[in-house]
């Protein structure tokens, strides 16, 4: 027979747990309001950049730029994987890495050494774990990435892109769709071997605006180009921020309704327990009166 205390130290002790989850659902959902509000509110910029950009270099002709030219071989790149800090968000981390991991043993096989540019504890962990070779490790930016952290970066990538040093720089993240999909992704950041890759398809009869420029495209396409590399690295973040805060979301939630169950699951338990409790001392009484009698 199951012991009546032992149950009631297990439920009391699952329902502590649920309280916990419970409050880190509502705060996972305070936040991924904010993170949504914020990687929304960076799309229209980043799409009018590169529907600029793409603009701007069909006028210019033949763009001649360092961050356009692509190499003639890829013998080193560089990967940065965006992670979290912190855990009990599902398995975020562990799809990232997964993909991380394929595209770096990819890489590897067509003879590109991929140098890792790690964001988060949790990947730094695993890496650590698996005894990969890290460049640089990022921990400073938080759940609100912002633009002054990303900066930097971005900066290092293209002088070290321009200097020859790397032939390429990839980003794997984990893209936001929607609330109910986000997916895991590798993006070519640098180089833009094609800028009008990423001008945004235009609807309604005006495909193309006629602008007049001043300065010429050229100049402007020096200007533009790296803060177009710096935004769509921006956007990486922050679509990584807004997919984390769902994801803890989705498993706080879940994590609360599993402990509800087993609540539900234990009291029963409980209830049977001690009406075989009570049916035992009632018997025991019975049978003392009769032997009285």
């Amino acid at each position: 027979m199951a012991n009546p205390r032992i149950i009631v130290k297990r439920r009391n002790s699952v329902r502590n747990i649920r309280k916990i989850t419970r409050t880190m659902q509502l705060i996972a959902t305070a936040r991924f309001q904010s993170a949504y509000n914020r990687a929304v509110a960076t799309r229209p910029y980043s799409d009018k950049l590169a529907e600029l950009v793409a603009d701007l270099s069909n006028a210019g002709e033949s763009i001649d730029h360092p961050l356009i030219r692509s190499p003639q071989a890829v013998t080193r790149s560089a990967v940065v994987v965006i992670t979290s800090s912190r855990g009990l968000c599902g398995g975020y981390n562990a799809n990232v890495l997964r993909t991380a991991i394929s595209h770096l043993d990819e890489s590897q096989g067509r003879g590109a050494a991929p140098e890792v540019y790690m964001v988060g504890k949790k990947g730094i962990n695993y890496f650590k774990f698996l005894n990969r070779p890290m460049v640089d490790r990022v921990t400073h930016i938080g759940d609100t990435p912002r633009f002054e952290q990303i900066d930097p970066l971005a900066n290092l990538l293209m002088e070290r892109f321009i200097a020859d040093e790397v032939q390429s720089v990839e980003v794997v993240y984990m893209r936001f769709h929607s609330v109910g999909r986000q997916k895991p992704e590798v993006l070519a950041l640098l180089p833009i071997s094609a800028v009008s890759e990423t001008q945004p398809e235009r609807s309604g009869p005006q495909r193309r605006i006629p602008y007049e420029y001043s300065p010429e495209p050229r100049e402007l396409l020096k200007a533009l180009l790296p803060s177009t590399v710096r935004m769509r690295l921006f956007q990486c973040f922050t679509d990584a921020a807004v997919s984390e805060q769902t994801a803890r979301m989705v498993a706080m939630k879940a994590a609360t309704e599993s402990a509800g169950e087993m609540i539900t699951q234990l009291t029963r338990r409980y209830n049977r327990a001690r009406q075989t409790q009570i049916t035992m001392e009632l018997l025991d009484i019975v049978g003392g009166a009769n032997a009285l009698g």
